[in-house]
């Protein structure tokens, strides 16, 4: 869950920055959760379904997590069915057969409860309702913390019925709008009821003192207890839930990890209809679109009542979860059901689904046309009274497991065991699947599945509508695909003057023929350079992908410069981190969608045949032919009877064009607001599209910067209500890059026609010589296509109808007042120009365009030119640092330091407006901490081996340990021969490739690094190029040489940020002596998300900014994402400061710090630890070639190329002297402030002031909020973290157990019990292992561990070689976690009462990177099973979607079906898969992987001996009828083979897997008895 941040229109930040004008709003917060549920099928009403939530809650307490206070929780509570005979007992009133009870937080004041009382009272008589009673609800605060008792609320309950004779049946329903089975008289009481709570609360809020009142329910049937807890806290706070009396058949729970906790009960869920883990992306988008459809709501049960309810959305800046409560609750009220409605808002991917059948598919297709996705992921279940109700988000990110039991009871949850059941008594052990719902019906008796709900559903009469009124946009568009150029379609201005268009192409009256000259003119009106044209425009012409460049962005913010940038430059993408995961695009492709709806979208609340009346276009990049056909569509009320239309018998669709050029003469504002009104007043005539179009551009004509154009209209049909009944088209000459046509979607474009970029590229292409224009041109769209759904995907969005003004940006150098205006909703923090420089901008570029000699600039963008925008690494600085420290000379450093400190001429970072002003007198240098003290403080940044050349690589670490100070591995692994060394990296780092991460590696660290995102492309993975992946690299990663990597996005164990918890809990088992530090990248909002990594147990968070980056980055991404390490740095301290949570977390910083006044700068905003990434590298010879991902770095600092390596010229001595100078002027400035120790100087941002400049745009930022004083009084870390259930570990009972085999190698087994509690159970006995006999571990079955119950999550996580664990029962999530050797085998209980090849024993993402041993499980798993698998063998007997991803090694056979996405991005190792039924071709991914019936000796092997070790260890039923006829069974198997792996397995270069089978299942000792040299123990 995510609780928005944003400007509201015409308020400045200064005035709505949460904490005394910094960056930092403590109010803002995002979390993720546990939940759970029990529901007794029956219906029967039980206190045991009520006291079994609250175990079962307790029982997930690790998915939550306290604050700087241990006792105060961020949340928990329960949502029962209303208790009647309870109520009955307690109440002091006699309750009628019908009542509704509301559970309300009161302001703890006398006076104000009984003002409220009268309000609620009088607004019920409205209504109908009548108040019974009120009762004080019995609470018990003895154990809460002192800032749950400081906002605690008197909690109350409030029990009302309707008045005797009130009509509410003829009130609040029709005969027509409720179904045969409704009772009118109970729904019009629902309804009531719902009317008179939004009335109550809109009344309340206008009574002095009532800030603590909220509504938590009010509802016949339900009741909701909640509250500041944990959830070990919930029953003991509410006496209630422990009363033998309180009895309810439904029992929703949810404990909240929030990144912050704060005073804030009401964010406790449940809400009034569901609980929520995950987090809507989308939700910005998600509240505007709600609003503007807001006025064409309509519903015969509510008339004037719906005005009461509005707005849907109460309170815009409230959490996703309340968001999606309220517009849930609307729809759940006005006739659709639970199951429709959830599916409405949370739908599964359908388009290209050819697995979904067409009835499915056209249910999804038709409500499109009512509603956006709430996209993200989430897992949401709802309860209205009657009904369960649970549905996953499309990609499956967030865990849910279940239990049926043979009483017909439903245990639902996060995890499987919280509550723990015999399985003897477990009828289905199951899972919620990607974008599936179910359904649990207490009426019915039963689970409800997925198939069956949707067969209540679906309706013919949808595909009928669908095809009758759904428009193709190509049906209506003629085929030919050519640029139409500058001039095509030129209208005319709304004063009637007639525009010459030849003129306005071409103002010298050149020939027609010779196009050139008007397209050179139109590109430098619209700010094209030769930068973007040949770095951008072109390359994607040729190549239909995004560019990529290297060596990140060292070019100064456009409002730090001199050059004029276009108004999208001044908004930074934002991007997923923590608390919810970017997607892949690329290999999981089936979840995404670049459709687009142009049309009206009509009343929400009603189904007719004119809501499918859209035309759809498959992408929002619209060729010149498609943006005519809109353009000439009829007018409103142009069409007569009897003409012929444009789409058959088809529905009428009407178009304005509304013109978005204003003459010179003219003001910019005045154009902005003329567009605005134009727009609505088509709009109001009837206009299904409008098109804005600066075609009219000319000499004369300026044309509206066309994203501020959009954003203006956007917003201002908003707020006008017009804004869903018509599409919005951007038809402009100047969006030609991913960057551009993502701000204008992401503000609210539905379409977009980047007509002068094609005109540019049908002017290059021209020629006999040149390539093919419409290649061109469709290669060009689609790395604008490819760009978008990238850009989406780093955001965690789907589909590009949720991305759709969705303003998921921050504006970085904007005047706030002008931010509110147009981009309402978007965070603006440093102020910055407004819209009268922004239209300076534009007159000088028109001035210079239709001059005598048009000509684009060259500024130097993505490489350094004398002329240019000015690079931080230049010539001038690169070669003064070689030579300073290569001759350590500390005076040319000083040289070099005032190049890049002194930017009084020149600007190039927020820091250079930065000055000290310590009201300090100065002290002697001598006095000031040593050089040497210094030094440790300092690092080189985690830059993979294989992005850098092994020299490279080991010239930091050398040179960083001579000098205690750190350096990191980067995500590519470290060569074991290393460890040990003065070659060793200290900081492991473990990213979302896992490459090397074994037990050994992780034993070795000092310091664990987890990778949350990169500074140059923050929320996207990567690719190693096989021509860089040689034995060596091949050698470390666990993978092939030859063989390409791919680095998928941080998606698999980092769901959110308990998942993120649960990873450093499992890093900390693995080196219990180790820190663990999380890198984040600079964004807003990074405050929030520190807070959550400190909540998370981090010992160190580490702010990176947007500049770096060695390895290949897209340049949209180097150019558009991420922030300024100062804002990042400045927001988290702060947060972490206002939480109370900076004195048990470590901050660093990096991101081109190259200067120890960069440090000094650092340290006042925070940081405490200080890292270098570039600068390491060009002390080391590194000359900024910015060919890093080509292979070939001319100084071998960045290849892997034998010839290239052996240019290398660096030394570590080159880096030691720049440490030491770095450290020297360091001290020098300390000791002028007048500090002698850099503890004290660190976190004084007071020592820091906003120095005057002149500079055009400069002058106008406002950096305050930087360096604002925090509150709260620790400044740096001054206590060990709390990493909570370390200390408690099975694994200590494991180690002191097995002592006689870590310590002698004598073979011991151990029995134990195990439950969801016990995490990472193993990877502290594997680290014991691996610190006594190294990676290569213990023999085979040293270690022997039997377990019985349901493991807790990353079951055998790192397990080293020599230890087998085997567990009758379940396991959760991250089984086998970067299994390191060890043997891991899951068997279901003879007496379990369920068939194991139909049921989960497995959670999700099992293996992920593991890189050697073996695996055996005797059930299902779940989605992404041996994700990143670079070694391990392994047989499994069903998995879920995306089975084998990323895959690199090892073999995987499955028993059983798999779901969608099989070996999607496998390049390595071999599966094999069973598959009598021929269904499985349909649900692998082909792109890499070759499928074939046919196995070859080697296969046959290798598939034989998995199968008899699987029936040894496990006695698997299906491994046995297998076996009993082999040779028929091999024909019903397919193989799945890496094209890549293949290949070079053919030329003799890499190991073939296949003839390497694993041993044969030896006896498994009898863990039940003592054998010799063998202990056993239990608990």
């Amino acid at each position: 869950m995510t609780k928005s941040r944003s400007t509201t229109r015409g308020v400045r930040d200064s005035e709505s920055s949460g904490q005394e004008g910094g960056l930092a709003d403590p109010t803002d917060d995002r979390s993720n959760c546990g939940i759970g549920g029990v529901v007794d099928l029956d219906g029967a009403p039980t206190h045991e379904t009520v006291t079994d939530a609250v175990a079962l809650l307790e029982n997930l307490e690790h998915r939550g997590t306290t604050g700087a206070e241990e006792n105060t929780g961020d949340g928990a509570g329960i949502m029962v069915a209303r208790p009647d005979e309870f109520f009955r007992e307690v109440v002091d009133a006699d309750l009628p057969e019908e009542y509704a009870v509301g559970s309300v937080f009161m302001p703890p004041e006398p006076g104000v409860q009984a003002e409220i009382h009268d309000v609620i009272a009088e607004v019920c008589a409205v209504y109908g309702l009548e108040v019974l009673a009120w009762r004080s609800v019995p609470t018990d605060n003895s154990d809460l913390g002192a800032t749950a008792l400081d906002s605690e609320p008197e909690v109350s309950q409030v029990f009302v019925a309707p008045v005797e004779g009130a009509g509410l049946a003829q009130r609040f329903t029709e005969p027509e709008d409720r179904s045969d089975d409704a009772d009118p008289d109970l729904l019009g009481f629902d309804r009531a009821l719902y009317a008179a709570r939004r009335e109550i609360e809109n009344a309340v809020s206008g009574v002095e003192g009532a800030g603590r009142f909220y509504v938590c329910s009010l509802d016949r049937q339900r009741v909701v207890y909640k509250g500041l807890l944990k959830g070990s806290q919930l029953a003991d706070y509410s006496p209630d839930l422990t009363d033998d009396r309180f009895a309810s058949h439904v029992a929703l729970v949810h404990a909240r990890f929030s990144t912050n906790t704060l005073g804030a009960w009401h964010l406790a869920h449940p809400y009034r209809n569901i609980v929520h883990n995950g987090e809507f992306n989308t939700i910005r988008g998600n509240v505007n679109w709600m609003r503007a459809r807001e006025n064409d709501l309509d519903h015969p049960a509510f008339g004037a009542e719906l005005d009461t309810i509005k707005p849907v959305i109460d309170d815009p800046n409230q959490s996703d979860t309340a968001s999606v409560d309220n517009a849930l609750e609307l729809l759940l009220q006005t006739d659709r059901d639970l199951p429709h409605a959830l599916r409405m808002l949370i739908p599964e991917a359908f388009r290209g689904d050819d697995l979904m059948d067409d009835g499915r598919a056209d249910f999804y297709d038709y409500h499109a046309s009512l509603v956006e996705p709430w996209d993200g992921p989430a897992l949401v279940i709802g309860f209205d009274g009657e009904q369960v109700a649970g549905v996953l988000d499309r990609n499956g990110l967030r865990p849910c497991r279940y239990e049926v039991t043979t009483d017909d009871r439903l245990v639902v949850g996060s995890e499987v065991g919280a509550l723990p059941t015999e399985p003897a008594d477990v009828r289905r052990r199951g899972r919620l699947q990607p974008g599936e719902i179910f359904v649990a019906d207490p009426e019915a008796g039963r689970i409800v599945p997925d198939d069956e709900v949707f067969e209540e559903l679906t309706d013919e009469k949808y595909g009928e509508w669908v095809e009758d009124g759904q428009v193709d946009l190509d049906e209506i568009t003629d085929e030919d695909d050519a640029a139409i150029g500058v001039g095509g379609r030129g209208d005319a201005p709304d004063d009637s003057e007639s525009v010459d268009t030849e003129a306005a192409e071409d103002p010298d009256g050149a020939d027609a023929d010779e196009p050139e000259p008007a397209v050179r003119a139109h590109q430098a009106a619209f700010g094209y350079t030769t930068d973007s044209l040949n770095h951008l425009v072109e390359p994607m012409a040729k190549d239909g992908k995004d560019p990529v460049g290297s060596m990140g962005d060292d070019t100064p913010l456009s409002v730090l410069t001199d050059v004029d940038r276009p108004l999208f430059t001044y908004f930074k993408q934002l991007f997923a981190q923590v608390s919810n995961p970017p997607i892949d695009y690329i290999r999981e492709e089936l979840v995404t969608s670049l459709e687009t709806r142009i049309g009206n979208q009509r009343n929400l609340l009603a189904e007719t045949p004119e809501h499918a009346e859209q035309i759809v276009s498959d992408s929002p990049v619209l060729t010149d032919a498609e943006t005519t056909a809109l353009r000439d569509l009829p007018g409103p009320g142009e069409r007569r009877p009897g003409d012929n239309d444009a789409v058959g018998d088809g529905p009428a669709f009407s178009s304005v064009t509304v013109d978005v050029t204003y003459d010179r003469d003219d003001s910019l504002v005045d154009a902005v607001n003329r567009v605005r009104e134009d727009a609505a007043a088509a709009i109001e005539d009837g206009a299904d599209v409008v098109v804005l179009s600066d075609r009219a551009v000319g000499p004369d004509r300026l044309a509206v910067p066309s994203l501020l154009a959009t954003g203006a209209v956007h917003h201002h049909l908003v707020r006008s209500g017009l804004r869903n009944r018509a599409g919005v088209v951007v038809e402009s000459g100047e969006p030609h890059e991913v960057h551009h046509l993502a701000t204008l979607v992401g503000y609210g474009a539905d379409a977009v026609d980047p007509y002068l970029a094609y005109a540019s590229i049908a002017d290059v292409v021209a020629g006999p010589d040149g390539a093919d224009e419409a290649e061109a041109l469709a290669a060009y769209r689609h790395a604008l296509e490819d760009g978008l759904l990238k850009t989406m995907a780093k955001m965690g969005i789907s589909t590009m109808e949720s991305y759709q003004g969705a303003q998921i940006f921050e504006a970085v150098g904007l005047d706030s007042e002008f931010v509110a205006e147009y981009f309402e909703g978007t965070e603006i923090r440093t102020e910055g120009i407004g819209i009268e420089q922004i239209e300076d901008d534009l007159r000088t570029r028109h001035a210079m365009a239709f001059g005598a000699d048009p000509q684009l600039e060259t500024i130097g963008e993505y490489e350094h030119r004398s002329s240019g925008v000015k690079h931080g690494w230049n010539p001038q600085t690169v070669g003064t640092l070689q030579q300073a420290v290569r001759g350590g000379d500390y005076e040319q450093y000083r040289e070099f330091a005032e190049l890049v400190n002194d930017q009084t001429e020149e600007l190039q970072s927020l820091r250079g407006l930065l000055e000290f002003d310590s009201d300090r007198d100065p002290v002697p240098v001598e006095q000031v901490e040593p050089v040497e003290s210094i030094v440790e403080r300092f690092a080189t940044a985690s830059m993979s081996l294989g992005s850098l050349s092994p020299e490279a690589h080991e010239n930091n670490a050398i040179a960083m340990n001579r000098i205690g100070g750190k350096s990191g591995t980067g995500e590519g692994g470290e060569p074991p021969e290393r460890f040990g060394t003065e070659k060793e990296c200290n900081i492991k780092q473990v990213a979302s490739g896992r490459f090397g991460v074994t037990a050994d590696y992780l034993a070795n660290a000092e310091e664990i690094q987890i990778k949350m995102a990169q500074g140059s492309k923050p929320g996207e993975g990567g690719h190693l190029p096989g021509e860089k992946v040689n034995e060596m690299i091949a050698h470390v990663r666990y993978s092939t040489p030859g063989v390409g990597l791919i680095s998928p996005p941080p998606l698999h164990d980092i769901y959110s940020i308990e998942d993120l918890k649960q990873l450093i809990f499992d890093l900390k088992a693995a080196n219990p002596s180790a820190g663990v530090n999380v890198k984040l990248v600079s964004e807003a909002g990074i405050g929030t998300i520190a807070a959550g990594v400190a909540k998370a147990n981090a010992d160190t968070v580490h702010i990176s900014g947007h500049s770096g980056g060695t390895g290949a980055s897209p340049k949209t991404s180097i150019k558009n994402a991420g922030l300024p390490w100062e804002l990042g740095l400045a927001e988290a301290n702060q947060m972490l400061r206002a939480t109370g949570l900076r004195d048990r977390i470590r901050v660093s910083a990096d991101g081109g710090l190259r200067t120890g006044r960069d440090v000094a700068v650092a340290a006042a905003l925070g940081a405490e630890e200080y890292v270098f990434g570039t600068a390491s590298l060009v002390t080391s010879g590194c000359v900024m070639a910015r060919q890093c991902h080509e292979n070939t770095c001319p100084v071998g600092v960045a290849t892997q190329r034998d010839d290239l390596r052996q240019r290398f010229p660096g030394q570590p001595d080159h880096v030691i002297n720049y440490m030491t100078f770095i450290a020297q002027e360091l001290r020098e400035i300390m000791a002028e402030q007048g500090y002698t120790e850099l503890e004290e100087f660190i976190g004084r941002p007071e020592l820091l002031s906003q120095r005057e400049t002149d500079h055009e745009k400069a002058k106008h930022l406002d950096l305050s909020a930087v360096i604002a004083e925090p509150a709260g009084e620790s400044r740096t870390k001054v206590r060990e973290q709390a990493h909570a259930g370390i200390d408690d570990l099975l694994d200590w009972d494991l180690i002191d157990e097995a002592a006689p085999a870590i310590e002698d190698g004598a073979p011991v087994a151990l029995t134990r019990d195990v439950r969801n509690v016990d995490r990472a159970v193993g990877a502290t006995l594997s680290n014991r292992v691996v610190s006594e006999h190294g990676g290569e571990g213990l023999p085979d079955d040293t270690i022997s561990c039997r377990f019985d119950g349901e493991a807790g999550q990353s079951f055998g996580a790192f397990l080293a070689s020599g230890i087998t664990m085997e567990l009758s029962g379940a396991a959760n999530d991250y089984v086998g976690k970067g299994l390191s050797g060890g043997r891991i085998v899951i068997d279901t209980p003879a007496e379990a009462a369920y068939d194991p090849t139909e049921n989960v024993v497995a959670g999700n993402v099992c293996l992920y990177g593991a890189t050697s041993g073996e695996m055996y499980v005797n059930g299902v798993a779940g989605e992404r099973f041996g994700v990143r698998n670079s070694g391990v063998r392994a047989v499994v007997e069903g998995v879920g979607d995306h089975g084998c991803e990323y895959m690199t090694g090892g073999v995987v056979a499955v028993l059983g079906d798999t779901g969608r996405n099989f070996a999607a991005g496998m390049s390595g190792g071999i599966a094999y898969v069973y598959d009598p039924d021929d269904r499985f071709d349909d649900r692998v991914n082909h792109e890499m992987v070759s499928v074939s019936e046919t196995l070859d000796e080697s296969d046959e092997r290798m598939l034989r001996r998995l199968v008899e070790n699987h029936h040894a260890y496990t006695d698997s039923e299906r491994a046995a009828d297998l076996l009993d006829d082999w040779g028929a069974a091999l024909d019903d198997f397919v193989r799945v083979f890496p094209d890549a792996y293949a290949d070079v397995i053919a030329e003799g270069i890499g190991d073939d897997v296949r003839e390497d089978p694993p041993a044969p299942a030896a006896a498994v000792p009898d863990a039940g008895t003592d054998a010799a040299e063998q202990v056993s123990g239990d608990d």
